[in-house]
């Protein structure tokens, strides 16, 4: 696993595409029991190589109903976005994660995984990628029918304070699937 995570942080495929640079933020660990597949990292985390470190990050904290130090413990949860790079600003948002990162190295990082029992997919670009034509057509529907997924995957939307509006008008989420979330989460790290 070291050696992998040192090939993924000196990887520079994309790097003519990246306004700021190649900085590969990912952490996983063999013994790793959950696995978040997000979308790339954004400025903030770009500047401080942590992931998760932002409004997002507290956000899915608090979905997950877990602390910072279990969050970041590596050894029970993986982190492992579509693109490990921030892709840098589009007109509504970031761009989308790089397409190279993914097919570069997920399945290397799962195959030394061999304890991971639930996949968190936040956001559309993970949802499609792993559940290929399982997914809906559209994430709300994706979410919604999160049951068909488990119990290795678990479709969420962005915790982004972008998306104040997606949960206000569905608030089933907070009824039905976070819950569900919570009680998986805690069974799974025994907390």
């Amino acid at each position: 696993m070291q050696e992998l995570l040192s090939k993924i942080s000196a990887c520079e495929v994309c790097k003519d595409h990246l306004l700021l640079g190649p900085r590969p933020v990912v952490t996983a660990n063999p013994s790793a029991k959950i696995m978040i597949v997000g979308q790339a990292p954004g400025t903030k985390v770009h500047a401080s190589g942590i992931p998760w470190d932002d409004v997002s990050g507290k956000q899915l904290r608090k979905w997950l109903n877990i602390s910072n130090e279990t969050f970041y413990d590596e050894t029970k949860i993986a982190i492992v976005p579509m693109g490990f790079c921030y892709p840098g600003k589009g007109k509504t948002g970031d761009l989308p994660p790089r397409p190279e990162c993914a097919p570069l190295w997920h399945q290397s990082l799962v195959d030394k995984m061999p304890n991971i029992e639930l996949v968190l997919l936040i956001g559309m670009y993970a949802q499609k990628y792993y559940l290929k034509e399982k997914a809906k057509k559209t994430l709300t529907e994706t979410v919604d029918n999160f049951k068909e997924f488990l119990p290795k995957y678990l479709p969420l939307p962005h915790p982004s304070p972008r998306n104040r509006f997606w949960l206000t008008k569905n608030p089933w989420f907070d009824v039905e699937v976070v819950p569900e979330l919570q009680k998986r989460i805690a069974k799974i790290l025994d907390i």
